[in-house]
């Protein structure tokens, strides 16, 4: 489990966060969930942009750059949509819809602390 810390804000984001970093953690992501509770969420490394297809609730995705700097944060993303594509991403962070909004702001600074 990873804790993401909000370094520009200081405040930390989620305490539960999987990471997803093998082919196989990075294609089931969240395939198969019908809910993230409060904390919980995935980190998908590499990822520059997600599909919502199979899934079952809308998320929260928040694109991360190599240094750990938020790039975009896609609200409340449907079941069965595209995120948009953003070249300076390297990794996803994906948390329930409604969490990132005043959490996470493109130029934050994040930092990823052990659980």
């Amino acid at each position: 489990m990873l804790i993401i810390f909000n370094k520009t804000r200081g405040a930390v984001v989620a305490d539960r966060i999987d990471r997803c970093d093998t082919a196989t953690t990075r294609a089931k992501g969240l395939l198969g969930r019908d809910s993230l509770g409060p904390g919980e969420g995935v980190w998908i490394v590499p990822c520059a942009m997600v599909h919502m297809f199979f899934m079952r609730f809308p998320i929260d995705v928040v694109f991360i750059d190599r240094g750990l700097r938020v790039r975009r944060v896609a609200e409340g993303l449907k079941p069965w949509r595209l995120s948009p594509w953003v070249y300076s991403a390297h990794s996803v962070l994906e948390m329930a819809a409604g969490t990132a909004g005043g959490k996470l702001s493109p130029g934050d600074e994040l930092e990823l602390r052990d659980g």
